[in-house]
């Protein structure tokens, strides 16, 4: 039986951010030092799509897949702003860095997306996924990791454009 994610997120929070390696935009690998320290929050997202790639109707069908470029695009606005309260952003999907490579570019990200075919991350914690026209995905979720503990945990986002700023409040506040 699959857990709830609202208690999958209670879980999280307070466990340790698994020490990984992935390979990242920027052209280098992030290893366990880049996740062992310091504060950050990540962003996990289905799949980029590519401007000349129509989606099938069915997508935005299903909740929170829709929205990863103006999600990828607000945290670029507010990365600066995350910054400035000591995080720094990054985004991850199971796409291959080549293919993020092309969004990272178009989309002028400041911050690197990392790819996890392997899906590492979801499974070491328990991270939700989904089947999409026989590729599996990430759902749309965020970890917020202070010195290797995740502080905040949110799947299953339905609403990516509003994400970013709403995560930047609730921080800001010390929520």
């Amino acid at each position: 039986m699959d857990m709830p994610l609202d208690t999958l997120a209670t879980r999280l929070v307070g466990q340790q951010f698994p020490l990984i390696a992935l390979p990242a935009t920027s052209g280098k690998t992030m290893g366990p030092m880049d996740f062992a320290t310091g504060s950050f929050v990540l962003f996990i997202y289905p799949r980029t799509g590519r401007p000349d790639t129509v989606e099938p109707p069915e997508w935005s069908l299903v909740p929170g897949a829709k929205g990863c470029t103006p999600e990828a695009c607000e945290f670029r606005d507010l990365a600066a702003d995350f910054a400035s309260i000591g995080y720094r952003v990054l985004g991850l999907s199971n796409q291959d860095t080549g293919y993020q490579r092309e969004a990272a570019e178009r989309l002028h990200l400041p911050y690197p997306l990392l790819s996890d075919p392997g899906f590492v991350l979801a499974t070491a914690c328990g991270l939700p996924t989904f089947g999409f026209d026989g590729e599996l995905l990430h759902v749309r979720s965020t970890l917020v990791v202070r010195d290797r503990m995740i502080t905040h945990a949110f799947l299953g986002i339905t609403e990516a454009a509003a994400h970013p700023r709403d995560l930047l409040d609730r921080l800001r506040a010390g929520r």
